[in-house]
């Protein structure tokens, strides 16, 4: 536990070494390596030192955001050929990924609630820091206010939850408490960094606004902290969930398909991509609230495949932009023409995001699918819409970018570099290679 922690903490001094950009780079997956070596199928917390330690859920987590942590360095290359503050987003990029790891890693609620506010700092800065328009501001303040707001009332819920059972260690926080007031007061904040629809506005503003980077860690761990966080409280509130959730998943299955239609009519790439994580987020909110083993597994691996698969949506999309400085639709037609290796990529990564087999995706798809139709039969009638109209945003996000005239203005002709395409398939790889090690994730419980 610790000595991945020291390993970042001696990190800091690495940021400030000139030309250290692909020095990090290496730091970054070097520890991805060490971590991967602590892997067990436990799933009783291991490696206790003091409050930190994992069990196989928090070590999925901390993965991912090791592994997102290092491509983000990867996208970001032109900060470094560029020279602009490349020291200093190493450094934000380090700071980010502690307060991740101490998150994800905790086994005291306060702790996991002091860490989890703690990341939105690093994230603020990225996009009010490095990202490219002067509306990235407004984006800031969105992400800021909406995540705040739940906040106060999580905190007054946690020092009243140690009131009551002295102890805030999530091992011995396994009691009913049927309040429908705490219950809101505990979710609020976790739904809206979901986010669910009707808090999700904050989403598609800050990701559009926020450079690569940015973009990748919203939608690759930011969102999954708040699915992490309900894994981990749902136990609490098992009596006041079977009265109330079925509100929570109307809604999350209803706002789905409004999403998928609005995924539809979009014309900025970043904005397409990041309304259909709202429509996957939901899906994965629906599950944890059925309070079943598949809901619960299929949350997991739903997670995990978000987390990679649209972070490389983004990458691709950031790919584009480069090149045309442009993410509209409009302007980004016929792409095959120009650069049809990286044709192969979008139809690979669009595939994986309408849930296509062999991706991770699909086996989150039917395990949450299961669930939600053991739970009512009822919910089918949504979970159609849901499925069918992901299947055609991904399409017509595909062909939309990659056929037709091309624009005739400013290209530049350059071919994807070696850099790119590698980027590309460290996301598409572990996407489709972990399938074949799905029993993993039906053990967390």
């Amino acid at each position: 536990m610790m000595s991945l922690l020291l390993m970042m903490m001696f990190m800091i001094p690495l940021s400030f070494l000139k030309k250290s950009f692909w020095l990090n780079q290496l730091m970054y997956f070097m520890m991805t390596f060490f971590f991967l070596l602590k892997m067990s199928y436990n799933y009783m917390f291991l490696s206790v030192y003091n409050f930190w330690g994992w069990d196989l859920l928090s070590y999925m987590m901390i993965l991912l955001s090791i592994w997102i942590c290092s491509l983000m360095i990867l996208a970001s290359y032109k900060l470094e050929k560029t020279n602009f503050f490349s020291n200093l987003f190493l450094l934000v990029m380090l700071f980010l990924l502690m307060s991740l790891y101490l998150a994800f890693s905790s086994m005291n609620l306060f702790v996991f609630y002091l860490f989890f506010e703690m990341s939105l700092i690093p994230t603020l800065i990225l996009i009010m820091g490095w990202g490219y328009q002067p509306e990235r501001i407004q984006a800031g303040v969105y992400l800021l206010f909406y995540t705040l707001f739940a906040s106060l009332p999580m905190m007054i819920s946690v020092f009243w939850i140690y009131s009551k059972f002295m102890s805030l260690d999530f091992y011995f926080l396994s009691v009913d408490i049927p309040s429908i007031l705490l219950y809101m007061c505990v979710n609020m904040v976790f739904l809206i960094k979901m986010p669910m629809f009707f808090f999700h506005l904050w989403l598609p503003k800050a990701h559009v606004e926020a450079p690569v980077s940015g973009s990748m860690i919203l939608a690759g761990i930011m969102l999954k902290l708040g699915g992490y966080g309900m894994l981990r409280m749902m136990k609490l509130f098992s009596s006041v969930g079977l009265s109330i959730n079925y509100f929570f998943i109307s809604i999350s299955i209803v706002g789905g398909v409004f999403v998928s239609l609005i995924c539809l009519r979009q014309m900025d790439i970043k904005a397409l991509i990041a309304y259909s994580s709202v429509a996957h987020m939901g899906l994965v909110l629906s599950g944890i609230l059925t309070f079943s083993y598949w809901g619960f597994s299929g949350s997991l691996v739903m997670m995990i495949a978000h987390g990679l698969c649209s972070s490389g949506l983004f990458c691709l999309a950031n790919i584009s932009y480069e090149r045309l400085n442009s993410r509209s639709l409009m302007l980004n037609k016929g792409l095959m023409n120009l650069l049809p290796s990286m044709s192969l990529w979008w139809f690979l990564l669009s595939s994986s995001n309408m849930a296509a087999p062999p991706s991770l995706n699909l086996l989150g798809e039917i395990m949450l699918i299961n669930s939600l139709v053991s739970w009512s039969s009822w919910t089918m009638s949504g979970l159609i819409f849901v499925s069918f109209f992901s299947a055609a945003y991904s399409l017509y996000l595909f062909s939309y970018t990659q056929h037709g005239k091309f624009y005739s203005g400013m290209y530049c002709f350059s071919l994807g570099s070696l850099r790119e395409f590698l980027l590309l398939f460290l996301h598409w790889f572990p996407l489709n290679i972990l399938i074949m090690k799905s029993e993993l994730f039906c053990l967390f419980i």
